[in-house]
């Protein structure tokens, strides 16, 4: 059986297409946050289901087998800005053992799933627990470079 990858060479990524891409992700610093190029294959993913932030999806649209890409993009297309209401208080005695500052802690919320949070601040009485997403309120730059891009509905078909 013989995989129909790419029938078109000008397909573009669009909503529900299956893409093969190799990324990276750096802050305005420029520290590399993530990058897939040390994979021996690049990854595959379907647009709009849920595996990309739409602010990186949308930067995708429009691309085809070939493109490279560089965007910039501020906190609201990326992980969100820092929320100061995602930093909770919490008796530092009714931890296990003392917190350490940076220290990332694992929570169980209402619903019984794991919520991690970064130790801000430890006192005596009190210490501060930071929810946000690491990357919250930071200016990213998404590289990518596209391989295959399969329309959708074209997923999985085979000849035989």
């Amino acid at each position: 059986m013989l995989d129909i990858i790419n029938p078109n060479d000008e397909t573009r990524i669009e909503e529900g297409a299956k893409v093969e891409l190799h990324f990276s992700v750096a802050i305005e610093d420029g520290v590399e946050i993530d990058n897939t190029r040390s994979r021996e294959q690049p990854v595959s993913l379907v647009i709009g289901d849920g595996n990309l932030l739409p602010g990186f999806e949308k930067a995708l649209m429009g691309l085809r087998a070939g493109d490279r890409r560089t965007v910039h993009l501020p906190p609201e297309d990326a992980f969100g800005p820092w929320n100061p209401e995602n930093v909770q208080k919490f008796d530092t005695v009714k931890f296990e053992q003392r917190p350490q500052l940076g220290q990332m802690i694992e929570f169980e919320d209402k619903a019984k799933s794991s919520l991690f949070g970064v130790v801000k601040t430890v006192g005596d009485d009190i210490t501060e627990i930071d929810f946000n997403h690491p990357l919250a309120g930071k200016n990213i730059t998404f590289a990518v470079e596209i391989f295959k891009v399969t329309p959708k509905g074209q997923q999985g078909i085979k000849l035989l």
